[in-house]
């Protein structure tokens, strides 16, 4: 039997206390000004210490289950995108398993950087297709920071914490749910972004820590350039497969790192602004709950309505990109 995964409940967090332009003004040499112009952030969310990247996804996903009033023990699988796991191991899948009581799910974790939350979600629908298993959450949650160096005015400005999450079940109807997904990547980008300190190359001692090896590190300049093509062609490829144009689609979901960058494919696919969904403005970079963060809140909106076209797209570490079509089912 033929059978697409389609997304059917949508949650997300994000912290209270905001840590805006003006704040980060009285931190290091930057202006509001300066940083509203060249990224399109206004403000982000910062969770709290003690609390770590589980404790946000656990939140967005009994938003979910409130909602849909699903029993915790019918979930069978959970996939976690983060770069900012609570610890090495165990996965944060399984801490987020076990906070919301899904004794009954096998669980995993996905690094794909910014791209994180498109490979989780490719990956999850496969289980769902298969029809091994018929309710599968997927996460998107990062506390960026948490490895964010606030004294680097560059990079600092840029990233918020927050968490989104999906639940995956089947649709028999092929026309609706994940139609179709583009994932790449290339490990020549391993120089413009990246963390060298916390991994079995560089493990913590006083000279990574003194070294500032634990914060994350991006060539700006570099990182947009590529972003900008990849992100916009990438977005652009999957319309052509389908047989689709920027018309056909009721909304887009980039992923949310600069709004020069989101411009800039948005303008490739010819789409109207109303389409692009955006909220860098309010919550900066949160790397892998970008997407799902921005699909949560058009659905919370009451934004989708059933036939609807979505594109996803992004770009990240790596580099990693990708892009993710789906026909809403609900």
């Amino acid at each position: 039997m033929d059978r697409n995964a389609a997304i059917t409940g949508v949650g997300h967090f994000a912290p209270e206390k905001v840590l805006t332009n003006h704040d980060l003004e009285k931190m290091v040499d930057t202006s509001d000004e300066w940083i509203r112009t060249r990224t399109g952030i206004r403000e982000r969310r910062i969770l709290e210490n003690g609390k770590g990247s589980s404790f946000m996804g656990g939140k967005a996903v009994e938003m979910i289950l409130k909602e849909k009033n699903i029993d915790p023990e019918e979930i069978d699988m959970i996939v976690v995108a983060t770069v900012t796991p609570d610890m090495m191991f165990p996965n944060t899948a399984c801490l987020i398993q076990e906070q919301i009581g899904a004794k009954n799910a096998w669980a995993m974790d996905v690094n794909g950087a910014c791209t994180g939350y498109i490979y989780a979600l490719a990956t999850a629908a496969q289980f769902v297709e298969s029809g091994k298993y018929k309710k599968v959450l997927v996460i998107g949650s990062d506390k960026m920071t948490a490895i964010t160096d606030y004294t680097d005015r560059n990079n600092c400005v840029l990233f918020g914490d927050a968490a989104a999450a999906v639940l995956l079940e089947p649709v028999e109807d092929d026309q609706y749910g994940i139609l179709d997904f583009i994932l790449k990547s290339n490990g020549k980008g391993k120089d413009q972004l990246y963390m060298l300190g916390g991994g079995s190359l560089n493990p913590a001692s006083h000279e990574t820590v003194d070294k500032k090896m634990h914060y994350l590190y991006q060539d700006g300049r570099s990182v947009f350039k590529f972003a900008v093509v990849g992100m916009a062609d990438i977005a652009e490829e999957i319309l052509v497969k389908n047989n689709l144009t920027g018309e056909d689609i009721a909304y887009f979901i980039p992923h949310q790192a600069n709004f020069r960058i989101i411009d800039a494919a948005a303008k490739r696919l010819k789409l109207d602004s109303s389409k692009v969904v955006v909220n860098i403005d309010r919550y900066g970079n949160t790397t892998a709950a970008t997407i799902p963060l921005g699909l949560s809140e058009v659905y919370h909106n009451n934004g989708l309505k059933k036939g609807d076209y979505i594109l996803m797209s992004a770009f990240g570490a790596g580099f990693t990109w990708g892009s993710l079509l789906l026909r809403w089912a609900i």
